[in-house]
């Protein structure tokens, strides 16, 4: 997609067809220049952004974390007060 590598386009050397000694080449290719790559890099995280994304999804998870234990704490409090409500009025349900 994005970041897929592009290489270059490359002739096809003109291959001699008998060896400058006589006996025919072992691979059939002749050595050439290292082609120029254009070789791209991934983009650099520094250890102070990987530690800012850490804390923030530490700081999440305990956000979240704490509104569960409320809203858990909120539910027992309003059951507590439903069962004292109704033994003092005297109706009892079933």
């Amino acid at each position: 997609m994005f970041l897929r590598p592009q290489l270059p386009d490359t002739h096809t050397p003109n291959l001699p067809t008998t060896a400058p000694h006589g006996h025919a080449p072992v691979c059939g290719c002749q050595p050439s220049a290292p082609l120029a790559t254009s070789q791209r890099s991934l983009p650099s995280v520094s250890s102070g952004v990987v530690a800012a994304v850490i804390v923030g999804g530490v700081v999440v998870i305990a956000l979240l974390a704490a509104v569960a234990v409320t809203a858990v704490s909120v539910a027992v409090a309003a059951l507590v007060l439903r069962s004292l409500l109704s033994s003092r009025s005297g109706i009892h349900h079933r």
